[in-house]
């Protein structure tokens, strides 16, 4: 499953089954193997998230919930790529746009049934859709990407 996190407000996307390279090796203290390099980061709490400590150098980051849907706990990104990802596990019953189409804030983007009820996923900026990662019918995890805005 991929989670999305920001890093100096910067969106990145992690797949949790990289996430078997990490090891506590004290509280708030992980080892990394990464591409065969091993590294410490020490993750110190703040207000703004959590930073992280790498070789002298320290990043803000924040582990953003697919789930939490309230309008205080989405970033707002005024400029580059956004992912509009699934809040839950369902099923995909009607794609509303194609790659190319400029959107406003507020257009339907996708419709995904779950749990009985469809919820149609919205643009929260105004855009041009880069890219459909899903098709009328197929079934999505929680926090996938289904479309990519820039």
């Amino acid at each position: 499953m991929k989670r999305r996190i920001l890093v100096n407000d910067n969106p990145v996307e992690i797949d949790t089954a990289d996430l078997s390279a990490v090891t506590k090796v004290q509280p708030g203290v992980y080892s990394v193997l990464l591409n065969g390099k091993n590294f410490q980061v020490r993750v110190v709490p703040s207000r703004q998230g959590m930073h992280l400590e790498l070789d002298g150098r320290r990043f803000t980051a924040e582990v953003l919930d697919p789930r939490n849907t309230s309008r205080s706990s989405r970033p707002t990104l005024r400029t580059g790529r956004q992912n509009v990802n699934a809040l839950m596990p369902g099923k995909v019953v009607r794609v509303l746009v194609r790659e190319g189409d400029v959107v406003e804030q507020g257009t339907g983007l996708v419709v995904v049934e779950a749990m009985k009820m469809q919820n149609e996923m919205k643009a929260s900026r105004p855009g041009r859709v880069v890219e459909v990662r899903v098709r009328d019918g197929d079934t999505v995890v929680a926090g996938e990407a289904l479309i990519v805005l820039e």
